[in-house]
């Protein structure tokens, strides 16, 4: 017999009893198979009576034994009773565990139901580039300024210039962590240093001696000077103009064509863009899309799918800080209210997902996995054998097939929803590559 009582709008409180006898029996069937081997003074080992094999090991058995007939017995009511649990039930057992019956409660979550908004009416952007042979020789460009050597000039530091420098920093008259340096060298342009410091070098010659005021912004990781006005005193030891690598065999070489063939690398170039612009479309359009099912959907989240995703985004910042070579001590972690927002966020849409892919069938087909399997193959010089390496791990194969349904909510969203098709520009696709 079990009853089921709603707390709230998704927590419920099962409560049901198991028959002594069941317990009872599987009590002496454990204890028998304990005897087998249990070590107690005085007797060899399979020799030890019941009845002090029960004595010593009865409640411990005896505790076990209920704990999973509870398991069994919870999870045959639910199934009874049509409960779509979310999370771990939390049990509490009302009698002696030698009463009969042995009365139990179990306190969970259900999974909420799901209510879509009309996606129809709503404005959902779509953005699309097209490759220019432009884009293709300033990626070259960019390649080829990224190994420039640096020769000493006699004229004003300009941008893209190296110069070498000491600075020293004030604030309030006094100097403040991180506001010195000595033989320092600045790419001017680079971006490594802050646009107003980098502005001041511009238009000093080897030799000079200059004092300006800046401001630093306030969001600055700098804490004593963020949003403070300081005096820098910058004196330029030489200035260095870039020079460029011919774009010839000894360049492809360099990365990676082996013959030096200059057109080879081109289309290589080429190629390699039009793949990366491919999966930064996809991303852009896969998040657009993700937001405004985001904001389609009413439903209540389960604390316990919240509370999953929060230590799952602690976990994975720990581990990205570790990845870019901060020293985190074992053990620690970062404060869970810092990923309550985008935890939420999280599970509402994975919700969403899951209902949107039931009600539309919008699941991945074996035919899509296999095409997008043998599109990522493509890129490798024996593209059989990563097929077959995605086909010999079925988790391998999960994440592909995930990648596929993704690609279907897109499609679906952009069959339904009022498309507004954007052509963005290469810089604001890719970035500064």
């Amino acid at each position: 017999m079990s009853s089921v009582e709603t707390l709230s709008a998704l927590e419920r409180r099962l409560n049901a009893t198991i028959p002594q006898q069941q317990v009872s029996a599987d009590v002496e069937i454990r204890l028998k198979r304990v005897g087998r081997t249990a070590k107690v003074a005085g007797f060899r080992p399979g020799k030890v009576p019941y009845k002090i094999v029960e004595q010593q090991y009865g409640p411990q058995v005896r505790e076990e034994v209920v704990g999973d007939h509870l398991q069994r017995a919870f999870a045959e009511a639910a199934e009874a009773n049509g409960l779509k649990v979310v999370g771990v039930p939390r049990f509490e057992v009302k009698t002696d565990l030698k009463a009969d019956p042995v009365e139990f409660s179990a306190t969970f979550e259900v999974y909420p139901e799901i209510t879509l908004g009309d996606l129809s009416g709503k404005d959902v952007e779509r953005v699309a580039f097209e490759l220019s042979e432009a884009d293709v020789e300033n990626t070259i460009e960019t390649l080829r300024k990224k190994r420039a050597t640096y020769e000493k000039v006699d004229r004003a530091a300009q941008n893209e210039d190296k110069v070498v420098i000491d600075f020293n920093g004030v604030l309030n008259g006094e100097p403040f962590e991180g506001g010195q340096g000595k033989d320092f060298p600045v790419v001017l342009g680079g971006g490594r240093m802050l646009p107003d410091f980098e502005n001041a070098i511009v238009g000093m010659k080897a030799g000079e001696t200059k004092s300006f005021d800046m401001t630093f912004p306030e969001n600055y990781h700098g804490k004593d000077v963020a949003g403070k006005q300081v005096t820098f005193t910058i004196t330029a030891h030489s200035v260095e103009g870039p020079k460029l690598p011919e774009l010839d065999a000894e360049f492809a070489k360099s990365l990676g064509v082996t013959d030096g063939d200059v057109e080879k690398l081109k289309a290589e170039i080429r190629e390699n863009l039009q793949r990366e612009v491919k999966r930064r479309l996809k991303t852009r359009n896969k998040d657009i899309a993700m937001e405004a099912l985001g904001e389609i959907g009413e439903l209540e989240l389960p604390k316990a799918l919240i509370e999953w995703e929060k230590q799952n985004l602690q976990q994975q910042a720990v581990e990205e800080m570790r990845a870019r070579g901060m020293n985190i001590p074992q053990g620690m972690t970062l404060p869970a209210d810092l990923f309550t927002e985008r935890a939420e966020k999280r599970v509402k849409l994975g919700l969403i997902l899951e209902e949107l892919v039931r009600k539309h069938d919008l699941s991945a087909k074996p035919d899509q996995i296999k095409a997008l399997v043998e599109e990522y193959a493509q890129s490798f010089e024996q593209p059989e054998q990563v097929v077959a390496w995605y086909y010999s791990e079925p988790a391998r194969l999960q994440e592909v097939e995930n990648l596929v349904l993704e690609d279907n909510v897109v499609a679906w969203v952009h069959g339904v929803a009022k498309v507004n098709d954007k052509t963005v520009e290469f810089v604001e696709l890719m970035g500064n590559i």
